[in-house]
């Protein structure tokens, strides 16, 4: 059964030119086109497509509040296309707060060195997400009110300015008890004989609105530094950094060449870079390089943090892999696994894709299968707060 997909966007050029990239692949099949997001909403609604792809800026009504009124009434698997630019950066995570799963340049050559792989990595992105369609089919749509966390997160303005204050909880604004099948989960295990000195956490597709259901539920007086890889552009991360210190009670800060580690700090990868640690774990700092090679593919790289963080800390490392495309993470989770670390992946059931964790999991290197609704609690257990 081919993925049927809704194009929305105000220019005729741009829909007529993803519908025929979309049209090549033969698991793919458009079944309609909108010129804005009040159009989008009754596409939706009538078509019931597996997957939307929704341009950001519209007239009519905008690709944020037709997301936000689709995932009410409809829920879809919706694809954003965005600009690289900080304003571009700052719709695109509204975008995902209102229940999108995923986001792509609207410049292709922005996303690829050529068009053949631009092309490929639309196709791939839609596939990926179609097959998570089961999940909206088993949802119930709800209103879920973006000010529902606020009570419970810290409020200090954006440094930068005009980034969101309150997201939602999950993924689409939609419970995972009422979205997933209920799966019996152990009881979390503190490990007393063991004390970590850092949490690491690496994730892609999915990943924003996973790492801000995490984070938001840690402690003030977090004991540990925190890094956290995220496949993400440049132009989105101090967004998304400054987005995340906002709402949660720990600090959280894009990441800067140099920086000492400190307890209680997350540090986010900037995007087109490579995160790593220098020095031993008691003097360890922060060395962030711009990478315009082409030996890694992502940029930041799970792996090559990871093998870092294993290098200079040794066995005392709690690391988490979730929701992504590909296998990145998984060498440097085995890296970890040999220098005696902790390792923990996503559960498919509340992946958005379940890539990264599976090839961690399937690798044997993974310690448990955890549901994203319980990294927090088993976080906090873990260290033993």
């Amino acid at each position: 059964m081919s993925i049927k997909v809704l194009v929305v966007d105000d220019s005729s050029f741009f829909r007529r030119r993803v519908s025929e990239i979309i049209e090549q692949a033969p698991e793919l099949s458009v079944i309609g086109t909108a010129k804005d997001g009040k159009e989008a909403i009754a596409q939706a609604l009538a078509l019931k497509p597996d997957v939307i792809t929704m341009d950001v800026e519209m007239p009519v009504l905008d690709g944020i509040s037709a997301v936000r009124e689709i995932m009410a009434q409809q829920p879809t698997a919706i694809l954003m296309f965005s600009s690289l630019t900080h304003d571009g950066a700052k719709a695109t995570l509204d975008a995902l707060d209102a229940g999108a799963l995923d986001f792509l340049p609207k410049k292709f050559e922005d996303i690829a060195r050529n068009r053949n792989d631009a092309v490929e990595l639309l196709q791939n992105r839609i596939k990926q997400l179609g097959a998570h369609r089961a999940y909206f089919r088993r949802s119930t749509p709800t209103r879920t009110p973006l000010k529902k966390q606020a009570s419970t997160a810290r409020v200090t303005p954006s440094t930068r300015g005009g980034v969101s204050q309150t997201t939602r909880p999950s993924i689409g604004g939609l419970s995972s008890s009422a979205s997933r099948p209920v799966v019996a989960q152990r009881k979390p295990v503190v490990k007393k004989d063991k004390k970590y000195k850092i949490v690491i956490i690496g994730t892609s597709t999915g990943g924003p609105v996973a790492l801000q259901k995490i984070l938001t539920e840690l402690p003030s007086h977090f004991p540990v530094p925190i890094l956290l890889i995220q496949h993400m552009p440049a132009a989105f991360t101090p967004a998304f950094a400054n987005r995340l210190n906002s709402l949660c009670k720990i600090s959280v800060k894009e990441a800067e060449n140099g920086d000492v580690l400190r307890p209680g700090t997350a540090y986010l990868a900037p995007g087109g870079t490579q995160m790593m640690i220098e020095g031993r774990s008691s003097s360890a700092k922060l060395k962030v390089m711009v990478d315009e090679s082409d030996r890694l593919t992502y940029k930041p790289s799970v792996d090559l943090t990871f093998g870092s963080v294993a290098k200079s800390f040794g066995g005392d490392v709690l690391s988490m892999v979730l929701t992504g495309m590909g296998a990145d993470g998984r060498e440097g989770a085995r890296l970890l696994k040999d220098a005696g670390a902790t390792i923990w992946a996503q559960d498919e059931a509340s992946c958005v894709v379940y890539g990264m964790p599976q090839a961690v999991t399937a690798a044997g290197l993974s310690e448990d299968s955890i549901a994203l609704k319980d990294f927090a609690s088993r976080i906090i257990a873990e260290l033993g707060l």
